[in-house]
């Protein structure tokens, strides 16, 4: 194990002793101080710190910003300038079995926190309530929707102009054009349902692929037949309308802010115009090609004025698929730390630059189950004791930079969905299959509506692929062409395939700003 896992693990333990929860980027703030005692064998540096973390902190949750302070103080830098300067500070990498659970009381009105731990194997039970819980993260967002919320007043209004959702199960005593909100299911081979928490009907057309929640406005049918005129996701809410609505929250897992904090980070990241983001999926460490590509692409990066502050590895990381039948698990350990070597021969790179890595769907691993954990330690090990600064996470994962919310999604989704498509998406305004993919997740609130059937998901951890609320921007490494999407104040990209077209994207966070690049 690298001294640097053993340092994480020490610190954690410290924390978890005195009734601590640390979050990932309080985590990173606390290994930069602790970097600063080199010869602070008994972690008497930290024992410090959690003693005057106990006077003047409350909760029992501590993220980056509860830390920060103390460690200026510590460090004898109480008066010196709130910036962050080091990119430990500024970039937090939020694993996905790390990320906050919260479930939604339709009674209270209000989102509850899961806070017991959550087994990897879960009960049948645990099935229902994934699909529970994505239907009533949508439904919530839908009754802030003005098209579908009812008025407080004037009832004559109400019955003409106001379009409120009907549960399904009311539309046997109701007759005349109604709205229904469910979930597409296939109760019987062949035929799909709208169902919701009420009863379920058949419909005679469908939308997407199935599991899907969509909203409908038909007629009930003297068959018994929900004959459906018109249908579609529910309406995308704007972030800053969610965070409104749920500013105590922290669905994203990178801590919670005070308006101070925000605008101050807000300030920070607008001026961190140097840092950059290099991005590239489908790196084949087994093919010579492709490695001499990437020594091009590092030499380049080396070379130029300011280093990019992270480089994003994705997955697969070989050629052939990771499975039961891959017997060369020793020769892809040596070409990890060939990788290792590699970055290390760049030394402006290794010094200044961080190293994400996130496996793609056919790496090394338990199962291809969602969400992925990292590579296994095996594997990494000599590229971890050549490259301090590499960051092994899991598939997907989150990565906040200042106030900046980031999701990196590595699966060939794109085909996925195209494939198990109900209906061909309607082309009426875009013929583009990566915006209609962009626009399923987003208005889905989840990165992977796929049936379960075709792509399993842990079901305890469904709520690490949620994408509530709307993050700035989202990453989906993909191997179909290389392309980059804005909509509804989400910047949504593809690197393409380093290994099959050469392309990778270079990303300046302060702006949003992306760069379709390629040798």
């Amino acid at each position: 194990m690298s001294s640097t896992s053993q340092k994480r693990k020490k610190i954690q333990k410290k924390f978890k002793n005195r009734g601590y929860n640390l979050k990932f980027d309080a985590l990173d703030e606390i290994l930069v101080f602790a970097d600063q005692f080199p010869d602070d064998a008994d972690g008497e540096a930290i024992d410090l710190l959690l003693d005057n973390l106990q006077e003047s902190h409350k909760s029992s949750t501590v993220d980056a910003e509860s830390v920060r302070g103390l460690i200026n103080q510590l460090l004898g830098a109480h008066n010196a300038p709130e910036e962050p300067t080091t990119s430990a500070s500024s970039l937090a990498v939020i694993d996905a079995f790390l990320v906050p659970k919260f479930g939604y009381d339709s009674v209270k009105k209000k989102f509850n926190e899961h806070t017991s731990s959550l087994p990897i194997h879960g009960e049948a039970s645990a099935k229902t309530a994934l699909y529970r819980e994505r239907f009533m993260l949508l439904s919530q967002r839908v009754s802030r929707a003005e098209h579908f919320s009812r008025p407080a007043f004037d009832a004559e209004m109400s019955q003409f102009e106001n379009n409120e959702i009907s549960s399904i199960q009311s539309l046997i005593s109701q007759r005349g054009r109604k709205w229904v909100m469910g979930v597409i299911s296939q109760l019987e081979d062949g035929h799909f349902y709208l169902e919701d928490l009420s009863a379920s009907y058949k419909i005679t057309t469908g939308f997407f692929t199935e599991n899907t929640i969509i909203l409908a406005e038909g007629e009930m049918q003297v068959n018994g037949i929900f004959q459906v005129i018109t249908c579609g996701f529910p309406p995308l809410e704007d972030r800053d309308k969610t965070l409104k609505a749920h500013s105590e929250y922290d669905f994203f897992g990178g801590g919670t802010l005070t308006k101070e904090e925000t605008i101050r980070l807000a300030d920070l990241e607008r001026q961190a115009v140097n840092d950059t983001f290099v991005i590239l999926s489908d790196i084949w460490l087994d093919d010579e090609e492709v490695i001499r590509k990437l020594e091009t692409v590092l030499d380049g990066f080396e070379s130029v004025e300011t280093v990019p502050s992270l480089f994003v590895f994705m997955g697969n990381f070989c050629s052939r698929p990771c499975n039961l039948s891959f017997g060369s698990y020793s020769s892809l350990r040596e070409l990890f730390g060939k990788l290792g070597r590699m970055i290390g021969n760049h030394p402006r790179l290794k010094e200044n630059s961080r190293f994400l890595f996130i496996p793609g769907p056919e790496d090394a691993g338990p199962s291809t189950v969602l969400p992925r954990c990292a590579l296994p330690n095996y594997l990494t090990e000599e590229l971890r004791n050549i490259i301090p600064n590499a960051i092994f996470s899991s598939n997907p994962c989150r990565v906040k930079f200042y106030n900046q919310e980031i999701v990196f999604f590595r699966q060939d989704l794109l085909y996925r969905m195209r494939r198990s498509c109900l209906v061909t998406p309607s082309t009426e305004e875009t013929k583009d299959h990566f915006k209609h993919l962009v626009y399923t997740i987003t208005h889905q609130s989840h990165l992977c509506p796929l049936p379960l059937m075709v792509q399993p998901i842990i079901w305890n951890y469904d709520h690490s692929l949620r994408l509530y609320p709307t993050p700035h921007t989202i990453v989906l490494g993909d191997k179909s062409e290389q392309e980059v999407c804005k909509f509804g104040g989400t910047t949504c990209f593809n690197p393409g395939s380093f290994s099959t077209d050469s392309t990778f994207v270079a990303y300046r966070p302060s702006t949003q700003e992306v760069e379709l690049s390629a040798l």
